[in-house]
């Protein structure tokens, strides 16, 4: 059922220009699935004056109308579910429930975007002379250039394109290459319930060629990226030359903190779970797991029991729990982090080793032992590996916590309503979620501090970054 993967420009479904393609392969099986197009200079010229002339029609379309053609597309996706989660796990590798759920997700973060699009309010400031009105209105900054990552496919396109559309910009979506499928399936949505034509464009290809021509074109007027800081840097540079707004969420190391007073059961396996979910390529997974060293043999064991317990496999069978790495690379960055470690006196608890020669498999691996001079506790894994450290003093969580440039997501478990408030209000970070789960919902901010970007994918926040908000002043004549 798998495809090969076209362009989207100016209303038509297309090859690139020149002809040529990229294979997709299959992470389970290491197999070729299907090509996606290798966009040209001239595809791109192509997509940004057609995104141009879609912003002249979609910025003029009210907010009510665009609230109904998104809650449209909404529900097409939910009917198209099924279809487009298989299309996932066959390009990305995750298992079919988690595939499933994220699309579902996706049209959730779909109905939250297309509710704020009738609330980006303006406001009336009172005027100090008679006959003077002084209005604040909100106005869409125009067409978007918008580059998304391979882990969550649709999750990641879904927030920039809903926070566009709900506004009234357009959009480039450059996404990405190793899962083009699912991505393009969404946008079919929007485009099967009348989006105008020219509003989205899809473009596939070489990631620094499209970004270093689209990001200064003067056609484009904002930039959204989810990525690596490294690479994040490099464009926010770029869209700082050009004076283009950008949005950046970026990589993390998230610590994950568990206090004596928790419940070390529940925060062992709450934490495990989300750190194994997508095989760990999360980039606001849990990381350094920093628990009291009077529960630390206790939840390192547990951790370490339901690691042990996962099935790993092809995504797309019965029972799997955790699916391949989405691509090559991965495997030896793995390898590399955890063979440092143990060189320099790290302990293995389990795994630690890719499985197999065949697909893009890898051991959920718990590693104690661990010192600040390792890798891994200053590189994101983005992989399933746990590394557990234990502490004694308040202060001296904090300041591991702190320690690293990194700043998205911090994690956080205890009893005590004191020791709960104390580490929300001291760990720099742009989310913390504790004694849950409580990450990445439609209606809550989603964004990092520090070398983890700015800005907000997610809340209310969100769609601040695509409007301009301009200042009107009259008198009466």
């Amino acid at each position: 059922m798998y495809q090969d993967v076209q362009l989207h420009i100016d209303g038509q479904w297309r090859a690139a220009t020149g002809g040529g393609t990229i294979p997709v392969l299959n992470p389970a099986t290491e197999e070729q699935i299907g090509t996606v197009p290798h966009a040209t200079q001239a595809d791109m010229d192509e997509a940004l004056a057609a995104a141009e002339r879609g912003f002249a029609v979609w910025k003029k379309v009210s907010a009510f109308d665009r609230s109904k053609l998104m809650r449209k597309a909404a529900e097409l996706l939910r009917e198209r579910a099924d279809k487009i989660a298989r299309l996932m796990t066959l390009e990305q590798g995750k298992p079919l429930p988690e595939a499933k759920m994220e699309v579902l997700a996706g049209a959730d973060i779909i109905d939250w975007f297309a509710e704020e699009a009738r609330r980006a309010y303006g406001r009336v400031i009172p005027a100090r002379a008679e006959g003077v009105y002084q209005l604040v209105v909100k106005e869409p900054v125009g067409p978007v250039a918008a580059f998304t990552p391979w882990n969550f496919p649709i999750n990641q396109v879904v927030r920039k394109l809903s926070a566009a559309l709900a506004t009234g910009c357009s959009i480039i979506v450059k996404a990405p290459e190793e899962t083009p499928a699912s991505p393009a399936e969404l946008i079919r949505c929007f485009l099967d319930v009348g989006l105008p034509k020219g509003v989205v464009g899809l473009l596939y290809g070489v990631p620094a060629e499209i970004s270093s021509y689209l990001i200064p074109h003067p056609t484009i007027k904002k930039v959204t990226f989810t990525g690596s800081t490294p690479v994040g840097k490099h464009l926010a540079e770029l869209s700082g030359k050009y004076m283009k707004r950008a949005t950046m969420e970026l990589g993390g190391h998230a610590p994950a903190i568990v206090f004596e007073d928790a419940d070390i059961e529940h925060a062992a396996k709450t934490l495990a779970t989300s750190k194994f979910r997508n095989a760990g390529q999360v980039c606001v997974s849990p990381t350094r797991f920093l628990v009291h060293e009077k529960a630390f043999d206790q939840f390192v064991d547990t951790f370490t029991s339901y690691a042990k317990s996962l099935k790993v496999g092809n995504g797309l069978e019965d029972g799997t729990q955790m699916g391949p790495l989405a691509n090559d690379r991965r495997i030896p960055a793995m390898e590399t982090l955890i063979s440092d470690a143990s060189q320099k006196g790290a302990e293995i608890r389990t795994g630690g080793s890719r499985i197999g020669n065949k697909g893009y498999f890898f051991e959920p691996t718990v590693i104690t032992g661990l010192t600040r001079e390792m890798r891994a506790m200053n590189e994101e894994p983005f992989g399933p590996l746990a590394l557990m450290v234990p502490f004694k003093e308040f202060d001296e969580v904090v300041e591991e916590s702190n320690r690293l440039p990194f700043g998205l997501a911090a994690y956080a478990f205890t009893r005590s309503a004191k020791t709960a408030n104390a580490i929300a209000s001291q760990v720099e970070t742009g989310m913390m979620t504790i004694n849950h789960l409580g990450l990445a919902l439609p209606e809550v901010p989603f964004g990092g501090t520090k070398d983890s970007g700015y800005g907000s994918e997610g809340g209310s926040e969100a769609i601040e970054a695509y409007l301009i908000t301009k200042f009107v002043t009259q008198a009466g004549l």
